[in-house]
C-alpha cells in the first residue's frame, strides 16, 4: 500500500511541476536581439559531453560552430512538440551548429530513451549533472522547453532560440550569424 502511494505521489508532483516548469508560449520577451552581453566557454561543460549513445565526446567536436544549449524533458508536452523541429533544424544544418541537451528528467534512463525516441542525434551532459545546473543558472532558465544559442567565439546571441527555430526556421542561422558579427 505504501509503495502504491508513494507511486502516485511521485506522479502527482511530477505532473504538478511540469505544470508549473513548462513554458507553453513560443515567443520570448527576449527576441534575441537585445541580448544583454553574457559569454560562454564549451569548457563550461567540463569535458562531461556525451554523445546521444553515451559516450564521452571532447569539446573541441563544437570548434567553429554555432551551439545551442537545450533545456528539455521527455515528460514535457511543449519539449516534445518543439523537438522534432529542432532535430530538423540541426540535421539541416549539422555542419555550423550543434545541439548539446541539458535535460530534465527524472533520471539518466528517462533521458537516453528521450533521446532515442525523439531522434536527436546530438550531444548531451549526464543527467542531473553540475555543469547542467551552473549553466541553466547562468542562462536564468525559468522553464522548458529553452534553447540558447551561443556564437563559435562564445557569444550568446539569442535566448529566444526556440521561437528563432519555429518561427525562421530558413534564416535563423543567418540571424545569428549576424547577431554574432556585431
Amino acid at each position: 500500500m505504501t509503495t502504491t502511494l508513494n507511486h502516485y505521489f511521485r506522479y502527482f508532483t511530477s505532473s504538478i511541476l511540469a505544470l508549473i516548469v513548462c513554458n507553453c508560449s513560443l515567443e520570448s520577451k527576449d527576441s534575441g536581439q537585445e541580448t544583454e552581453k553574457i559569454s560562454f566557454s564549451v569548457s563550461e561543460f567540463e569535458d562531461q559531453l556525451l554523445s546521444y549513445e553515451a559516450k564521452k565526446v571532447k569539446t573541441s567536436t563544437l570548434k567553429d560552430k554555432f551551439v545551442g544549449i537545450y533545456f528539455s524533458a521527455s515528460w514535457c508536452p511543449p519539449c516534445r512538440t518543439f523537438s522534432p523541429k529542432l532535430v530538423d533544424f540541426r540535421d539541416k544544418n549539422k555542419d555550423q551548429f550543434e545541439v548539446v541537451f541539458v535535460s530534465s528528467d527524472g533520471s539518466q534512463e528517462d533521458q537516453f530513451k528521450y533521446i532515442k525516441k525523439a531522434n536527436m542525434k546530438w550531444l548531451t551532459l549526464p543527467n542531473g549533472s553540475e555543469a547542467g545546473s551552473a549553466i541553466a543558472k547562468k542562462f536564468g532558465i525559468r522553464g522548458i522547453p529553452s534553447l540558447v544559442i551561443v556564437s563559435p567565439d562564445g557569444q550568446v546571441v539569442s535566448k529566444n532560440g526556440r521561437g528563432d527555430v519555429t518561427n525562421s526556421p530558413t534564416t535563423a542561422l543567418k540571424s545569428w550569424k549576424q547577431l554574432a558579427a556585431k
